[in-house]
């Protein structure tokens, strides 16, 4: 199943449930009538991917399907993730997974419940290899690329979890660089679309800066969100926030979201941690709106959240507020982001960094460079 080893499991994974599309399963079908020397008649993979996609069950329990149908398909279509721990955070309006592979790879899923929607933050890869100190995912190093189902099943399980409450917002903003990992990123988005029926205008793909790959979205027929993770306005600060900005500078980056953005008409969105004296200043500010304005671009700020091994700290409430007025007055649109599930490490890659501790690293976390500093304009 799943030829395409851009779309499948990388290698050494074995293929799971939601990495099959339907002609693949229309094959697995016949493959077990075969085996059992039974009949099994055409319409049986509808009633598959109605249990699958619409009703979110295990094969096992799709009733439409006769008792030995459902256990051999159990068998050969197995859950990609398994729980390993789950926190509840934000009165039950916040829950987060860190989820074990069947190669043991451990990766994170958050739901996050709101008045009028419910948006689930899912990953695309074990690690990551962008290597942005600050945050608790590029601490740990990349371990592989998730395969198309691993990804669509972080959402079905979400979904599960919701219950009647309908996941309306998908984020592609957890572990790892989703367009690292562009072919099973896009088919899961593909998946998303056309079988769980989630419209384009509610999945967003953030991106650390990989201008290849916002280019190759800007030529897709689904028109999603594009979210960049920025921090800096200026090369010289982004170079040692993002690394990957050496390679991808800032000038080439805004080309490239300009082409996504007049090839989409979607708006797009810049994200800012906000460090202490690192990027809060006024100027800071001033670059990041006259980087933005052009672009039509909407800056969300994040008041960074405690991450082991940085050694620096979040801005203070006072001083986000006012990078934000000062983003205002100079024409730019920017929304502070309510930090969500401080309390069960529901940062990226916290939950992950939590266990591999436990497991494998008895000593604290290696501290990371201190960033350079630069004197408040107050």
């Amino acid at each position: 199943m799943m030829d395409s080893p851009l779309t499948g499991p990388p290698g050494g994974v074995d293929t799971s449930r939601y990495d099959a599309d339907r002609e693949d399963l229309d094959a697995l079908i016949a493959e077990v009538g075969e085996t059992t020397d039974t009949a099994v008649p055409s319409y049986r993979v509808n009633q598959l991917w109605q249990g699958l996609y619409s009703d979110l069950v295990d094969p096992k329990d799709i009733t439409t399907l006769p008792k030995a149908l459902r256990e051999a398909l159990a068998e050969r279509l197995p859950a990609a993730l398994v729980e390993d721990t789950r926190s509840v955070g934000d009165d039950g309006d916040t829950v987060k997974w860190l989820w074990r592979l069947a190669d043991g790879s451990l990766i994170e899923t958050v739901l996050m419940h709101y008045e009028n929607r419910s948006t689930v933050c899912i990953s695309t890869q074990a690690g990551c290899a962008m290597a942005c100190g600050f945050c608790a995912t590029g601490q740990m190093g990349f371990d592989r690329h998730l395969s198309t189902g691993e990804i669509v099943e972080q959402v079905v399980r979400a979904q599960m979890e919701a219950g009647d409450r309908r996941i309306s917002n998908v984020v592609f903003m957890g572990m790892g660089e989703p367009l690292a990992n562009y072919d099973r990123t896009w088919a899961a988005v593909e998946r998303l679309h056309g079988d769980l029926g989630l419209s384009a205008r509610h999945l967003t793909i953030s991106t650390v800066g990989v201008i290849p790959g916002i280019r190759r979205m800007a030529t897709e027929r689904l028109p999603v969100n594009l979210a960049v993770s920025l921090h800096a306005a200026d090369d010289e600060l982004r170079d040692e926030l993002v690394p990957i900005n050496r390679r991808y500078p800032l000038a080439d980056l805004a080309e490239a979201c300009a082409e996504h953005v007049a090839a989409t008409g979607r708006r797009l969105s810049f994200e800012w941690a906000l460090i202490h004296d690192v990027n809060d200043r006024l100027e800071d500010a001033g670059r990041l709106a006259a980087y933005a304005r052009p672009l039509g671009a909407h800056v969300n700020l994040i008041p960074l959240n405690p991450t082991p091994g940085w050694p620096t700290r979040g801005s203070s409430p006072a001083r986000v507020r006012e990078f934000a007025s000062e983003i205002r007055s100079r024409g730019g649109n920017a929304t502070i982001r309510k930090t969500r599930g401080t309390g069960i490490n529901a940062a990226c890659g916290q939950l992950r960094a939590d266990r591999s501790d436990a497991e494998k690293r008895p000593t604290e976390p290696v501290t990371v460079a201190t960033p350079k500093h630069r004197s408040p304009s107050r």
